[in-house]
């Protein structure tokens, strides 16, 4: 079979299009080039759904049914006219150059790539830590359909409804739905994902028959998935008029009004919740884009909600102290799950605020436990240090090094003293008691955090060596950063931000 290409000038930029004979769904031998014609009439809907939002492309370069991978970098061949965000990982790990479909050019160019499916983000660029809605995706179990997702989803909508929070459904493409609750405000992940896990767990309490909020597969039997977890700043959902590669034909994940969803469900009609490509796009001129309001609407949860979610949450006091339009330390975001205990991290940073001090911290339940060492950590087992507790800080801290503005709360410099992991022994933090191995840059060997018994208004703590005496420290390595090896006169002369986030 000829494998047919073209080149195409559109808005300024030179396209080729590569295979466009090429069939990529061999049910309805839908190829490559009605693929790419799609997604080029429907971008004046879908365009405005994707801006500014980094982009996971799933591809399929042999079609559905054969190997498909996720590319969340930008390829090396990526044309120089295509926007880009950078967005910076662990610190060993580099950055992802995400693509940002911002316009039909981009959008054709993944296209020709075989990008079936389109997954952005919750949040637009560069406010990474603050999604412009909730969304909630309905997974059928063995033994439930779309049928079943429609009537939970239609239950949501009205405990959504009882908070005065509108609603707007659209079906996967596959054998689900989403219901997204636009926000457009500047809530954080921290409170919109427990938010989400809250109604999941109520909806699963009062319809324990038909919902599950947990995510093992063995619990879904004839029950429907309300997954909650896609509120992350690490987690994509499938794009709005996107196509799936979920079957042999091509269908669309496609926004729906509340009253077609019921209809469908009152006449237990599964297939009319499925769209091809050309019902789709004589539906949009019909009916334009219903979801529209998704971008523009701002709503905000209710205040006595909104107070008991941010009282809830192990990262509230960390950001109550702080302006982050002037700080640039991390945002408030919690971790995804938990690691294995012998993979924790720990960190320990000079800090130069009102007083020279050590901060020493170590991941626990997706935050940093903090206390303030004034003396630093003890190399001797005859010597203990106090070490004051204080406020849980993010995961992205571990690696948070540069200056804090004088008029901020810990105004000062920072430095990366020393980081590494940590194995816990034995103890728990609840009953005042850690004893831990250290394996760092500098430090390495056994070491006890212990709560005092000492009366008093702020609670105690002292870190003590526990095993052999530690090896002195030269001048060189304790001035230096563990991460940059810069010194503190070094970074407080370079003023802008010098954290790396650490997902």
């Amino acid at each position: 079979m000829a494998k047919r290409s073209e080149r195409l000038e559109i808005e300024g930029h030179d396209i080729a299009l590569t295979n466009l004979d090429k069939v990529l769904y061999p049910a309805s031998r839908f190829t490559k080039g009605q693929m790419i014609d799609y997604y080029a009439q429907v971008a004046r809907y879908m365009l405005p759904h994707l801006k500014d939002r980094p982009i996971t492309l799933k591809r399929y370069p042999d079609g559905v049914g054969r190997e498909f991978f996720y590319e969340k970098n930008a390829p090396r061949f990526t044309p120089p006219w295509v926007e880009r965000f950078s967005v910076s990982r662990h610190r060993h790990a580099g950055t992802i150059q995400y693509i940002l479909i911002n316009d039909l050019p981009t959008l054709i160019w993944v296209a020709n790539l075989a990008s079936l499916e389109l997954h952005p983000f919750l949040h637009r660029v560069p406010n990474t830590s603050v999604p412009t809605e909730i969304v909630f995706d309905f997974d059928p179990g063995e033994g439930a359909d779309i049928l079943t997702c429609a009537q939970v989803a239609m239950l949501v909508r009205e405990v959504l409804s009882e908070l005065n929070l509108q609603s707007f459904v659209k079906v996967s493409g596959s054998k689900g739905l989403q219901v997204y609750v636009p926000l457009n405000g500047d809530l954080g992940y921290d409170v919109v994902k427990p938010f989400a896990k809250t109604l999941a767990e109520l909806m699963e309490e009062r319809h324990p028959d038909l919902v599950v909020s947990k995510m093992p597969k063995s619990l879904r039997g004839g029950k429907v998935l309300i997954d909650w977890s896609q509120n992350s700043e690490s987690k994509t959902t499938v794009a709005v008029y996107s196509l799936r590669a979920k079957s042999d034909q091509p269908y669309v994940s496609l926004p729906l009004s509340w009253s077609e969803l019921a209809s469908a469900a009152r006449a237990k009609d599964a297939q009319s919740l499925f769209f091809s490509p050309q019902v789709v796009l004589k539906r949009l001129k019909k009916v334009g884009d219903l979801f529209a309001p998704v971008e523009t609407l701002e709503q905000n949860l209710p205040p006595r909600v909104l107070h008991a979610l941010q009282q809830s949450s192990p990262l509230e006091t960390y950001r109550r102290k702080r302006n982050f339009s002037k700080t640039s330390e991390p945002p408030p975001v919690l971790a995804e799950g938990n690691r294995a205990a012998g993979e924790r991290r720990f960190v320990i940073q000079k800090h130069a605020a009102r007083s020279l001090h050590y901060d020493f911290r170590l991941e626990m339940a997706g935050v940093l436990k903090s206390w303030a060492v004034p003396k630093g950590p003890p190399l001797s087992p005859e010597t203990k240090r106090l070490a004051m507790p204080t406020e849980d800080h993010p995961l992205d801290y571990l690696s948070f090094e540069g200056i804090i503005p004088k008029e901020q709360y810990g105004g000062g410099t920072v430095m990366v003293w020393d980081i590494g992991t940590y194995e816990l022994i034995e103890g728990d933090f609840r009953k005042g008691y850690l004893k831990f191995r250290l394996s760092g840059r500098k430090l390495k060997g056994e070491w006890v955090l212990r709560r005092s018994h000492e009366d008093g208004e702020r609670p105690k703590w002292y870190l003590i060596k526990a095993d052999s005496k530690a090896s002195r420290l030269s001048k060189a390595s304790e001035n230096r950063s563990a991460l940059s090896g810069r010194t503190m006169e070094q970074i407080a002369a370079k003023p802008e931000r010098e954290w790396q986030s650490n997902r």
